[in-house]
């Protein structure tokens, strides 16, 4: 496995934090490829953050962005590419799944927990878009995930079964079923996978507002990564098949940590942590509506990101 060892990020490197490449395993045996970043002249045992998503995106981008930020505040933060994306492992290229994309964060966790500078009872995570929702599904299994940020939330199975703003039925998901399995045997027979197609290369101008704003994250020089499948030919075509029938949030009500639910007032995705605030339970749960935001401000705006908000709340809770 060859790693990229240039800075290849979307944003600036700071010079408050060291920043090291790092590899473990998941419990599928599939290696991940994570940047480490800790505060220059650190001392002894500190607080420890995993961070992933956006989904469909790679570390050097909105992931990373956000740990080199907290690590500038005091944190050990981890950035990973999850499994089948980016630098990490895993065969075939450019599938998701809700199991295995859960694990990579407790794997994550696995790896924080073996580091002598990093204290195991102060381990948080931090799930961009649809990593929010792998993120809510990893604390509700694992215990050592001590605090919770999601931001700018999808919940990818619901979106997957339902549609934007559930707008399938059953006979609609059925339909959708047989596609997908229809392209599974083309898949089959040909000996190859079918690229599901990304972002158009140009915008018409007919596109939702939510579809221009994706497309000027990743496909201009503002977020725009050669690793990034979202800047690329998308997922695979049957990527999706899964998510129709594992419903990642079903045991969210079970979190007894502490969860901060964050979402831009604009988003169009707003409706996936209202929903999931809705399922947590406890006096330590939390959703904040940043006004006039939109989802993508949310991935790299630094003026519009609650960075003092995050900071707080972990330091808060991984005490």
């Amino acid at each position: 496995m060859e790693l990229e060892q240039k800075w290849d990020k979307t944003f600036q490197k700071s010079n408050k934090v060291d920043h090291s490449k790092v590899t473990f395993k998941n419990r599928y045996g599939i290696t991940l490829v994570a940047d480490v970043y800790v505060p220059k002249n650190a001392q002894g045992k500190m607080p420890a953050i995993a961070v992933a998503g956006p989904f469909g995106a790679v570390k050097e981008q909105a992931a990373g962005l956000y740990a080199q930020t907290m690590a500038e505040r005091g944190f050990l933060t981890l950035a990973f590419d999850p499994s089948f994306v980016g630098e990490s492992g895993g065969e075939v290229r450019n599938v998701a799944s809700p199991d295995i994309n859960t694990e990579d964060f407790c794997a994550a966790v696995d790896y924080l927990v073996t580091r002598p500078d990093v204290d195991e009872e102060r381990i948080g995570i931090i799930g961009i878009c649809g990593f929010g929702g792998m993120g809510l599904n990893a604390a509700a299994m694992d215990t050592r995930i001590k605090a919770t940020v999601t931001s700018t939330m999808y919940d990818m199975t619901r979106v997957t079964a339902n549609g934007y703003f559930d707008s399938m039925d059953a006979n609609a998901r059925y339909k959708l079923r047989e596609q997908l399995s229809e392209q599974r045997t083309k898949d089959a027979r040909s000996g190859s996978y079918a690229a599901g197609g990304g972002l158009p290369d140009k915008l018409t101008g007919e596109e939702p507002q939510f579809v221009k704003d994706y497309y000027d994250y990743y496909k201009t020089k503002r977020g725009y990564h050669p690793r990034c499948l979202n800047s690329a030919q998308g997922w695979n075509a049957t990527s999706a098949l899964s998510f129709m029938t594992m419903p990642i949030l079903a045991y969210a009500g079970e979190i007894r940590n502490a969860v901060l639910v964050m979402h831009g007032e604009k988003a169009h995705s707003r409706y996936f942590s209202e929903a999931a605030y809705q399922m947590l339970k406890g006096d330590n749960k939390e959703l904040l509506i940043i006004p006039g935001a939109s989802h993508t401000d949310l991935y790299d705006q630094m003026d519009i990101i609650p960075w003092d908000k995050m900071e707080n709340f972990f330091r808060g809770s991984l005490k």
